[in-house]
């Protein structure tokens, strides 16, 4: 058994459900302060995060990710327990075994076996992991940045371990992330009864018109580096249950993954724009989670776009696709951040699962990306 395969199980067999840690960053920790990291738990409320260092100078790699997963669903559902690794036909299942937890072993693996052929070299290696990435992400990552700006601490390169290949391991990374604005909207209404209309206001009939313009309007075109910004209703309510009572109110939620083509002021702009034309009562409460990322071309991606050539001889696709990731905390610092890790066919799905050929491969790209920064 590889020293990446038996890591990646020992962190699956802890349900480390959001924001409950569940001990990895304590396994993982043990390992990083034999090969002499710096190591610094931060607690913020209920999140644990790592930060763990190595070394003193520039330039600074960080490898980044979290331990933390969402939860399994039916537990009947999944073919084995979904805490209890199992192999079976090549494959690795377990909740985690993709998002993300063979990536942060391929990552201390790695460093492992890269420090032991590099004792000595310029430079620092860190460790940022949290336990609430697939959270409210508060008091995850971000809290962590912010502490690392406060002393002055800067990331030159961030590697983060999400699961971002499609078919086979190092084919694509993500090399930026389209931003996240949610809003909760409600409309007002009258309600009444279903036989007499005309005494009452249905929320559900007035807000169609502005439904229809909401779905069907073209925000932006996007750009060379991500697609056009999409709205997307994902809850939508009204009424008490009974078919004879017109509805006093509609409550319904919806979110913007947004390009740099549009900014968030925009389009909050023209949401109000579209709800006033179209003469509604409404309350609207936004939730901005994540402004949009992009790391230009330079050192950190020609580096890993050689390092996957060298390892697999594949020619990278660079993608800014998916959903947000914890690199939005991390890009605005200045840092040069990629997104590197296995296949993302099964993320948070059930029976998640990953190749375990492509763990040792994921492995030996982060080592050799260190070879090549340092």
């Amino acid at each position: 058994m590889s020293p990446t395969l038996a890591l990646t199980q020992d962190l699956i067999s802890r349900p480390s459900i959001t924001p409950d840690d569940a001990g990895c960053q304590e396994l993982i920790s043990q390992r990083l302060k034999k090969l002499g990291f710096n190591i610094e738990p931060m607690r913020f409320n209920q999140v644990d995060n790592l930060w763990a260092r190595r070394g003193t100078e520039s330039p600074l790699i960080v490898f980044a990710g979290h331990t933390d997963v969402v939860p399994p669903g039916p537990l009947d559902a999944w073919t084995t327990p979904p805490f209890e690794p199992q192999i079976r036909d090549g494959l690795l299942y377990g909740r985690g075994a993709a998002d993300m937890k063979s990536g942060l072993a391929a990552m201390v693996i790695a460093v492992e076996n890269f420090l032991q052929k590099n004792s000595h070299f310029t430079g620092s290696i860190a460790f940022l992991i949290t336990s609430d990435e697939e959270g409210i992400s508060i008091d995850g990552t971000k809290r962590v940045v912010e502490t690392l700006m406060q002393r002055n601490e800067k990331i030159d390169y961030c590697i983060i371990g999400e699961a971002t290949s499609n078919n086979l391991t190092g084919d694509q990374i993500r090399v930026g992330r389209r931003g996240s604005l949610s809003g909760k909207l409600k409309i007002f209404g009258k309600q009444g009864h279903v036989a007499f209309p005309h005494l009452a206001k249905n929320p559900i009939h007035l807000v169609a018109p502005a439904l229809q313009e909401l779905t069907t309007t073209t925000w932006d075109e996007g750009n060379d580096y991500f697609p056009p910004t999409t709205f997307q209703i994902s809850n939508l309510h009204a009424g008490t249950g009974a078919n004879n009572v017109i509805p006093g109110h509609l409550e319904m939620q919806f979110n913007f993954r947004f390009s740099t083509a549009v900014t968030v002021e925009e389009l909050q702009q023209r949401v109000t724009t579209i709800l006033e034309k179209n003469k509604l009562e409404f309350d609207l409460q936004w939730n901005y989670s994540g402004q949009p990322f992009l790391t230009q071309q330079g050192k950190l991606i020609h580096t890993v776009q050689q390092a996957i050539q060298d390892i697999t001889g594949l020619d990278t696709v660079l993608s800014t696709g998916g959903g947000t990731s914890d690199g939005r905390f991390i890009a605005p610092t200045g840092t040069e951040v990629i997104e590197l890790g296995p296949c993302n066919a099964s993320v948070h799905q059930i029976n998640e699962h990953v190749r375990v050929a492509d763990l040792d491969i994921l492995t030996k790209i982060y080592e050799r990306v260190l070879e090549l920064l340092f």
